[in-house]
């Protein structure tokens, strides 16, 4: 059966190598003039790894799994506030891997014959009818499909042309920062794998090891105040403001945490503006009614734009590639429709109800003021043991 994926992303080029192993005539179509995956590291839960697993493709993942210690949420000052016991985790449901994200991009796509790949080509549209798909490339038919898969990242053009009424992205107010540096000799482990938060600011700053040489570290705050213009003069600029530069946005980071652990503005000072990513947090407004319609399914944050906040994004994509090419195994063209209705049955519930989870975490960890206080004094509160427990409930998700 000729198949279309639309988007070399992670989870789009995982899709796609599950499919041409089940023996599928797959097509992978990306926008870019290469097959590359920027930015820093990632975290793969253990429910990503099984996906991964089921696709053949978790062999490189495993080989970055962190090697206990404990996670959880700190202070500024790097005060416990609700630690877990990652060893007893990992115990029973397995471990996080952090991963260099083109590293991985490269593991994965290493199973997919260059030939089947399709650059430089945005897809602009799809034209469904009854025996398949139409693929439309700069106003041209350039493939034909039974199935197509829309990989195509969240700011999707193909959700909105499946779901026009649907109200489509919003910004959260908040700004991502993302960095990754070899390790400092003689770094103190205590605040590796876990997260601080401010309840005077609301920031975040997280730290998880890369392997043994090197530090992911990422940053959750407020975007800064501009004038606002109305509407919008780029895409960059919402009604929080504009997205700054890397090097701006490292000044700012570097100024609204100089009170804290002095580890956060080491290693933030120590990261060259060029290897830092600045984003604006972005989510889906709101669920979308399903996953598939007809012969296109949705994928990763086409389908369910999240929060960064409990690091499930791409494990989210990779069980969505692993539930495709688990129902589309054997499917005969006639079967599509009705194999992908299955797909949306089993992963949109579980998906959105994570999308949730993501947002909630995102508005706890951002409080401020008495809220804040409030927080900080129920985390405390709260023993190791359970925050153990409610760790590998989230891996286990």
């Amino acid at each position: 059966m000729r198949i279309v994926v639309v988007g070399a992303g992670l989870g789009g080029v995982a899709a796609a190598v599950g499919l041409h192993r089940l023996g599928h005539e797959v097509t992978l179509f990306e926008r870019g003039a290469e097959l590359r995956e920027a930015g820093t590291g990632i975290a793969i839960m253990p429910n990503g790894q099984r996906a991964l697993d089921a696709l053949g493709l978790a062999g490189d993942v495993r080989r970055h799994a962190m090697r206990g210690g404990r996670m959880g949420l700190r202070d500024r000052l790097g005060r416990p506030l609700l630690v877990a016991d990652v060893v007893r985790a990992q115990q029973e449901v397995g471990t996080v891997a952090v991963v260099e994200r083109a590293l991985l991009h490269r593991g994965l796509r290493a199973g997919l014959p260059a030939g089947l790949v399709r650059t430089a080509t945005p897809v602009e549209r799809l034209e469904p009818d009854p025996t398949g798909v139409s693929v439309i490339s700069d106003g041209e038919p350039v493939a034909r499909a039974e199935a197509v898969i829309a990989a195509d990242g969240i700011g999707s053009r193909l959700r909105g042309q499946l779901f026009p009424g649907h109200p489509g992205l919003c910004r959260t107010g908040r700004m991502d920062l993302r960095g990754m540096l070899p390790r400092p000799a003689g770094l103190a482990t205590d605040l590796i794998a876990g997260q601080l938060v401010d309840r005077r600011s609301g920031a975040m700053f997280g730290l998880f090891p890369v392997g043994e040489e090197r530090l992911y570290w990422f940053t959750d705050s407020a975007l800064p105040e501009t004038p606002h213009k109305t509407p919008p003069e780029t895409p960059s600029e919402t009604q929080h403001g504009a997205l700054p530069g890397a090097q701006e946005a490292r000044r700012q980071m570097l100024s609204l945490m100089a009170d804290w652990h002095p580890l956060v503005t080491e290693l933030i000072e120590a990261t060259p503006a060029a290897d830092i990513y600045v984003d604006a947090i972005t989510r889906l407004a709101a669920p979308l009614p399903s996953y598939a319609a007809g012969r296109i399914a949705l994928l990763g944050d086409a389908a369910h734009a999240m929060p960064p906040d409990l690091g499930q994004g791409a494990s989210q994509a990779f069980e969505d590639a692993a539930a495709l090419t688990r129902h589309l195994s054997g499917a005969e063209p006639a079967d599509v429709a009705e194999r992908l209705l299955r797909y949306d049955a089993e992963r949109r519930p579980r998906a959105n109800r994570l999308m949730r989870a993501a947002s909630r975490q995102s508005r706890l960890t951002s409080q401020t003021g008495a809220a804040a206080w409030v927080r900080d004094a129920l985390l405390r509160a709260v023993p190791s043991r359970l925050a153990t427990r409610q760790l590998a409930a989230l891996w286990h998700a």
